[in-house]
């Protein structure tokens, strides 16, 4: 029996491997014994126990059946799965599934509901390379993203009321190919009757009124919420001042920013010197 010590702080999946392998121990099973009542192979429960190798959901509802554990483990690994997606924003998503209206201010980053598969790819995959996410956590969040733009495909569809400052258009994500396809992607979306792509343009400087990224979510009640981030977590923001002065100010910005003739024809021109540069 391997009685390697695993650190708990290892890697996200660690204190699940701790915990199947104290169950396992616990009710006197070796891994050759509980592998096959996991249907997996005794050499592939031992990585999972060494967290070299995430659990699956059928690994671990097994296991709980097989130790007797109550669901701790099927509970650990809900845990495990959700820590992929930033904390708050499951529950903006659910919200974003049902709103008659989405309006979205984004700086730098296209918003998640407009990327190509390639763009989405890039910007995970970035920042899994950087440590800030396991290469598990960053195809989830990718799939995740992915489906969320099953939303404009609804009926009756919602409409998509999006503003990006210049920054989007410019900052160069997963190279040359990925943004012509991107801001490709953006024209195409731009023709449909429930999608409205504005920019707001360097030009404005000082007098763009957000600083930070901004979502409102008009729901079909016709209250509306607004979604926010702070410290590693997200929330749903439902205080009507807060959230008036918020919406007072996305009018406001949509007022400013470049229409939507002009903003696709920006648009164009921000592809065409992608597609001039060199590979």
């Amino acid at each position: 029996m391997n009685k390697k010590t695993v650190d708990p702080t290892s890697s996200p999946w660690a204190p699940f491997g701790i915990q199947l392998r104290r169950s396992r121990e616990a009710a006197g099973l070796k891994q050759e014994e509980l592998a096959p009542l996991c249907e997996c192979s005794p050499s592939h429960l031992s990585y999972v126990e060494l967290a070299h190798r995430p659990p699956s959901r059928s690994l671990a509802e097994l296991a709980d059946k097989a130790l007797q554990t109550g669901g701790t483990l099927m509970l650990m690994w809900w845990q495990l799965k959700h820590t992929a997606i930033l904390e708050g924003f499951p529950e903006y998503a659910r919200y974003e599934a049902l709103a008659e209206q989405i309006r979205i201010f984004e700086i730098d980053v296209i918003p998640g509901l407009l990327q190509t598969r390639a763009y989405a790819t890039a910007i995970e995959m970035g920042y899994a390379r950087q440590g800030g996410a396991t290469l598990e956590q960053a195809e989830e969040r990718i799939e995740f993203r992915l489906a969320r733009q099953q939303v404009l495909e609804r009926i009756p569809t919602p409409l998509l009321h999006t503003v990006l400052d210049e920054s989007c258009l410019r900052r160069i994500v997963g190279g040359r190919d990925v943004m012509v396809g991107q801001l490709l992607h953006l024209e195409q979306m731009a023709k449909r009757p429930n999608v409205v792509i504005q920019v707001a343009p360097y030009s404005l400087g000082e007098n763009r009124p957000f600083t930070r990224v901004a979502h409102l979510l008009t729901m079909p009640n016709r209250k509306i919420l607004a979604y926010g981030e702070i410290e590693q977590r997200g929330y749903i923001d439902r205080d009507s001042q807060s959230v008036a002065a918020l919406t007072k100010s996305y009018d406001r910005l949509a007022v400013e920013a470049l229409g939507q003739a002009e903003s696709l024809t920006l648009i164009r021109s921000a592809r065409r010197d992608f597609e001039w540069m060199s590979t």
